[in-house]
């Protein structure tokens, strides 16, 4: 079973240490969310977990091999990642924009065959935007862009998928059928690892990473990581935990 692992990371950016010495694993078939501050060095993780950046040390493997010793066309069939403020062509219509996601298995002439389509289509089902196939980017609604620009992620058919505060412009009912959506990958054994800032969506994946000041805090289930003594010490002491039906419920208290 291949994994998706960070070891020993550091990365220096105009001379400031984002990340200092960081582990984290993704498995097949796991959600892990990361949490953390502003400035934490969440996204910068993700970049390089997607091989986007390089370290200044320590090593990011994808199965056996150092990421970095993978081309770009064969990360880009494992290893699919979401930016948040990402920039797509305005005029393409939604199957035309998952159609890009297949762009690390094309030849050098750049044709899609049958395997292709295939892969687009089942995209956009799993991401339910088949009807919106026709439709421009920029006349759908918050989630449909955000489900639309997903299955372009999924229809490389990665095993491992990194999202970069996916929930950020989505209102609760659409938060809630993106975390559907989530569970329905991981049951196909497809390892997401999301950026998050609200703890109590991240209470519903398997793990927990907190990152803090460019280190992992902690990591593990939800209610190992989500304690009060750990949220109090990074964003004050009016944050609260509580259970309910055995998950951890973080509030703001006065």
């Amino acid at each position: 079973m291949s994994l998706l692992e960070a070891k020993g990371l550091f990365f220096d950016y105009r001379g400031r240490g984002v990340l200092q010495g960081v582990d984290l694993v993704l498995q097949p078939g796991e959600w892990l969310a990361l949490l953390g501050p502003n400035g934490a060095g969440k996204s910068t993780l993700l970049r390089l977990m997607a091989g986007l950046l390089r370290p200044g040390a320590g090593e990011v493997r994808l199965g056996a091999a150092r990421l970095e010793r993978w081309s770009s066309w064969q990360r880009g069939q494992q290893v699919a990642f979401l930016p948040q403020n990402g920039h797509y062509p305005e005029d393409l219509t939604v199957e035309e924009i998952v159609g890009l996601g297949r762009t690390p298995h094309l030849g050098l002439l750049g044709r899609a065959g049958k395997a292709d389509w295939e892969a687009v289509e089942w995209a956009m089902q799993q991401t339910q935007v088949s009807r919106l196939r026709h439709r421009l980017l920029p006349t759908l609604s918050g989630g449909e862009r955000q489900r639309a620009l997903l299955a372009r992620a999924l229809a490389a058919r990665p095993q491992f998928l990194l999202l970069d505060e996916p929930t950020s412009h989505l209102d609760l009912h659409h938060q809630a059928d993106f975390i559907d959506l989530l569970a329905g990958l991981r049951g196909q054994g497809i390892g997401v690892l999301t950026v998050l800032h609200d703890p109590n969506l991240a209470a519903q994946a398997d793990r927990v990473a907190f990152l803090h000041q460019g280190r992992i805090m902690a990591v593990g289930s939800p209610l190992e990581v989500l304690q009060e003594s750990l949220l109090q010490g990074v964003y004050g002491p009016g944050v609260q935990v509580r259970r309910l039906e055995g998950r951890p419920v973080v509030l703001l208290g006065g």
